[in-house]
């Protein structure tokens, strides 16, 4: 890897420097800068940007925080320092580690391998990768959610298919299934369990009492208190009611 150093204490910089070529043999030092004013110098002539930034807080003329807040460095940064004041600002400046010196060849491995670990993780072909298998299973949970249900009685049970029904109901623990044709059948869910087994683009959770179908809704009215009123087909039992907390989830549903 390529590294810049921004430290302006001589002995500081040459321990930095033995301690890279140990914890990585494969280092290339692209340069070791005193100042602020150095850095600006430095990216004013165009170099090739590092892979890594090691750099000490407090310069001869400044913090080099002013570095990473005004000038177009995107390489990420150890900060090196004497000085424990500075670790929250500086994990607000594109900071992967805050190394106190005399800094340790083991704390200094354990932030490079933090460093790889995240470059591996963001890569493009890992990137790639978690993408194509996000697609992959959000291809799967399409067909996740429930088609049928068996519904009717003890005696007799018939194949329900989901296009059929309106909404669900409950009420003192008793879920109702009502569909087409104001056919009504007690299953054996909850609402809490149907929310997590239906499609939500199909249905959704307008109280704690009804789970409902976009197709059961015929008008919508304004209620006091920010409400929604539901007239609902067919005719529930009940008043239908969205609550003026999921107000503006129902109507973006409505429309989604």
């Amino acid at each position: 890897m390529r590294y810049l150093i921004i430290e302006d204490e001589n002995l500081a910089a040459q321990r930095l420097q033995y301690l890279l070529r140990q914890a990585d043999p494969q280092a290339e030092i692209v340069a070791v800068l005193r100042l602020v004013q150095d850095v600006r110098e430095w990216l004013a002539a165009g170099p090739e940007a590092p892979d890594l930034i090691l750099a000490d807080i407090q310069l001869g003329d400044g913090l080099s925080f002013e570095i990473f807040e005004n000038l177009p460095l995107t390489a990420p940064v150890i900060f090196t320092t004497s000085f424990d004041e500075y670790a929250i600002k500086a994990f607000k400046v594109r900071s992967i580690d805050y190394l106190l010196k005399p800094i340790k060849l083991d704390e200094l491995q354990v932030a490079l391998a933090k460093l790889r670990d995240m470059q591996a993780y963001f890569s493009p072909p890992t990137t790639s990768r978690r993408l194509e298998a996000l697609l992959d299973n959000l291809s799967l949970n399409q067909g996740k959610y429930k088609t049928r249900f068996l519904v009717g009685n003890s005696a007799q049970l018939l194949p329900l298919d989901i296009g059929q029904i309106m909404y669900f109901q409950s009420r003192n623990e008793v879920t109702t299934c009502v569909a087409d044709g104001n056919r009504r059948f007690v299953i054996d869910y909850t609402l809490d369990s149907l929310e997590k087994l239906l499609d939500p683009h199909q249905f959704f959770r307008a109280s704690r009492q009804l789970l409902l179908h976009l197709r059961a809704v015929r008008r919508i009215h304004a209620h006091f208190n920010g409400k929604l009123k539901l007239e609902l087909f067919p005719e529930p039992n009940e008043e239908a009611l969205v609550s003026r907390d999921k107000a503006g989830l129902f109507k973006a549903w409505m429309e989604s």
